[in-house]
């Protein structure tokens, strides 16, 4: 039986060096991809409508046809958002691939200045491949002074290939629906959270 041959302390030093390399670029690929997660996520979801995210889209639609479905409007405010928030128009019937426009009125019912930045999605799911907005203001800082008020417009259509789509065919609502969450830090007032006797 022939011995197994023992590596030369100059092997040994570079399968340590392997070794240790691979193990750095497992690491370094780790932490690319949970950067790269997010925005191919987001990109994952744009191009599919995955969880009712929209589309975007930079100028009306080509086609417009006679079949016609009902878009309602959703409107919420995180707790740390003092704003009132609601729809100027519950919901509008459109026909598909016609470009329509409506508004959100907001309004700071607080006595500060409040920045909060508003998310979306529209529900069910799988219409969010079809819904394109042209404009909107999610994803932006919107500040609002104390008592300010202002209406924001939202321009979108649906296009008309939610009608051949066998699993969107039938569906004769879409909601879309925003959140504002507070976009800024809220402001601690460093001399009233000191504790006393400091």
């Amino acid at each position: 039986m022939t011995r197994p041959s023992r590596r030369t302390p100059a092997e040994a030093a570079r399968r340590a060096r392997m070794i240790a390399l691979s193990c750095l670029c497992f690491t370094f690929a780790m932490v690319g991809a949970s950067f790269a997660a997010v925005p191919l996520y987001r990109i994952f979801c744009q191009v599919t409508g995955y969880g009712g995210t929209t589309q975007r889209a930079e100028m009306a639609s080509a086609r417009v046809t006679d079949q016609e479905i009902n878009v309602r409007f959703d409107a919420n405010a995180s707790p740390g958002v003092p704003w009132s928030f609601q729809p100027n128009e519950r919901q509008v019937r459109v026909r598909l691939g016609e470009t329509r426009q409506i508004s959100y009125h907001v309004r700071n019912t607080s006595d500060r200045t409040v920045t909060a930045m508003a998310t979306f999605n529209v529900t069910p799911d799988l219409t969010g491949a079809y819904f394109n907005k042209i404009q909107c203001f999610c994803f932006n800082n919107q500040t609002l002074k104390p008592g300010e008020s202002v209406d924001m417009p939202v321009i979108f259509f649906v296009d008309p290939a939610i009608a051949d789509d066998v699993d969107t065919q039938d569906a004769h609502t879409i909601t879309l629906s925003y959140t504002f969450f507070p976009a800024d830090p809220p402001v601690v007032n460093v001399a009233a959270a000191k504790p006393s006797g400091s």
